[in-house]
């Protein structure tokens, strides 16, 4: 039975691995982004942290992950031609890379820490339905690799000092701590503490081992500060072994120290949201584990069948836990900085031995990670990453249909997560002139209505400025117009009060949105919206405004109105005889 339930555990992990929702733009730009233009040359953006003076983003623990995929797959392609990778495929490899990394590196470890037979099946379960397994462990966060370094940086001590060790040789298996502390500085907050209570301990008293483990270390530090500085200062740290020591000793780029002193600065930390220093304990925990936290609270259901697995002795539960408290004292707390203490929690927990109690615990555990998986798994932005990859013939498709032959196409992206540019892929070519398009995104987030209206029409030929009314009439027919405007948005950010008369159907996917004017429409009538595309798997949660409107209507415009839209935008200028243009 327990078999046949890890089995179906691993097929809905599969599932939501292979679903494109999309949980925090991180996931995208601290890695992938970055990795897939260097090696494929695509376009792409390096956000704040890759281009200060002082870079925070270490490429070092990201080209094993993310570049060696890639890698691979360039050399797959280059036999096919010139060696570019579609960038589908390179986001689901991506994707397949970070299930297969979860269902082997976290389940084996996790079977490791846990000893007991009987408990490891609990421990495993537990993980295994875990939304935080299904969903954040299998997107290409960095906090995702975080967690499996911790994990292993547990196994291999466990495997030195813990109960079960056997004498070894000083080498056997110590540098691999040292390999795994380097990359990550979550392993100062959720490791120090096990280090100085179980392993210096027993470190101190074999010299050797301990040796072996600051060799190790300094090895692989010396690598990645000679890897981000190579990678920060360009090809002029890359001519020769002479070149890259001289710049690792004038000016080594050592991320790890630029991200500590970056987040002390409250002035810095403000620009990305203060949080108070409960935010992690007492909101996202709880976010993170659901009912499970009540069986880790010193409050018991049933006192007599309570129980957690060595509460005080116990180095999975201390490390969480302290990495937890260390990670609270900075004001900027986001859930998904705490992943890697989620698996240690969860094999803490000791199920109620009262059937009854048990059984309500199970329930309300799947009824909880199936609701959060399918919202935060499937829903979550979830049109943003298939809309992307499909632009390109959404793009060809539209200048098909109103036979344009504009060489410039802007894709204005309103109330949605910002998109990856590496997703466009090679140039486009117009599929009649055979000309380059050039493809501008515009991610406009969290925008009211008039900066929207703003972006949109500052792209868009007049209807009384300049020419007159016949001649932009003639100009719409003739298709001249050297740009194309596209709007990607979901459903639910048009409100009903964007609209004269009643907000247009969902199924009406074609409608005007009217304008004002401040935005040049003395002559016109609007922004008609022509429907191309929808992908009905997106919900914009950040869109949310239960103060102002209510659960029921939020809800209702929020879920009931899922999905993203792609449009075509163009003026509905009126001509002098009271026609509308495009209608």
């Amino acid at each position: 039975m327990w078999r046949r339930t890890y089995l179906l555990l691993l097929l809905i992990r599969v599932y939501f691995a292979v679903s494109p929702s999309y949980i925090h733009p991180d996931e995208i730009f601290q890695g992938p982004e970055v990795i897939a233009g260097d090696l494929f040359e695509y376009r792409n953006v390096r956000t704040w942290e890759w281009t200060v003076a002082k870079p925070i983003r270490s490429v070092f623990p990201l080209w094993p992950v993310y570049g060696l995929p890639m890698a691979l797959l360039k050399a797959l392609w280059s036999r096919e031609g010139d060696g570019l990778v579609s960038p589908t495929a390179i986001y689901y490899t991506l994707r397949v890379v970070m299930f297969a990394l979860c269902f082997v590196l976290e389940d084996w470890a996790i079977h490791e820490l846990v000893q007991s037979p009987r408990k490891r099946k609990n421990a495993v379960t537990l993980v295994a339905s875990s939304y935080v397994t299904w969903t954040f462990q299998t997107h290409t966060f960095s906090n995702s690799v975080e967690t499996l370094l911790v994990l292993w940086c547990l196994v291999l001590m466990q495997r030195i000092a813990g109960p079960s060790a056997t004498p070894s040789s000083p080498v056997d298996e110590k540098p691999a701590i040292g390999n795994d502390a380097v990359p990550r500085r979550l392993f100062v907050t959720a490791g120090l503490a096990l280090g100085f209570l179980l392993l210096l301990p027993h470190l101190l008293n074999r010299p050797l081992a301990l040796i072996a483990i600051l060799v190790s270390a300094t090895f692989w530090l010396f690598v990645a500060i000679a890897t981000d500085t190579a990678f920060y200062t360009g090809p002029a740290a890359t001519t020769s072994f002479r070149a890259l020591f001289s710049y690792i000793h004038i000016t080594p780029v050592i991320t790890p120290i630029n991200n500590l002193l970056y987040n002390t600065k409250a002035s810095n930390l403000k620009q990305h949201g203060l949080h108070p220093h409960y935010q992690h304990l007492l909101i996202n925990l709880p976010q993170l584990l659901g009912p499970a936290l009540l069986l880790l609270a010193p409050w018991p259901l049933q006192r007599s069948s309570f129980n957690v697995d060595g509460m005080l002795h116990n180095p999975r539960l201390t490390t969480a836990i302290t990495g937890a408290i260390i990670l609270s004292v900075i004001p900027h707390q986001e859930p998904r900085f705490l992943l890697p203490c989620i698996p240690l929690l969860l094999t803490c927990v000791r199920l109620p031995d009262n059937k009854t109690w048990r059984k309500r615990f199970w329930i309300a555990w799947g009824v909880f990670n199936g609701l959060l998986g399918i919202l935060m798994g499937i829903y979550h932005q979830g049109g943003i990453i298939p809309a992307q990859l499909n632009m390109p013939n959404t793009i060809t498709t539209s200048l098909l249909n109103t036979n344009s032959n504009a060489k410039h196409v802007d894709v204005h992206w309103w109330k949605t997560y910002p998109p990856s540019l590496y997703m466009l892929g090679q140039p486009l070519h117009h599929p009649t002139t055979n000309d380059i398009v050039e493809i501008h995104t515009d991610p406009l987030l969290g925008a009211n209505k008039s900066t929207l209206l703003s972006s949109l029409t500052r792209k868009l030929p007049p209807c009384n400025d300049q020419e007159s009314l016949l001649t932009k009439f003639t100009n719409a027919l003739s298709n001249n117009n050297p740009t194309q405007v596209l709007l990607a948005a979901p459903f639910s950010a048009f409100r009903p009060e964007y609209f004269a008369s009643s907000i247009p159907s969902i199924s009406n996917f074609t409608f005007t949105l009217p304008t004002d004017s401040d935005h040049g429409e003395e002559n016109g009538k609007g922004l008609r919206l022509t429907h191309l595309e929808t992908y009905r798997r997106h919900i914009n949660m950040d869109d949310s405004d239960f103060g102002d409107d209510g659960v029921v209507p939020t809800l209702s415009r929020v879920v009931g109105r899922r999905g993203l839209g792609v449009w075509r935008v163009e003026r509905e200028c009126a001509m002098p005889t009271g026609e509308v243009i495009g209608e």
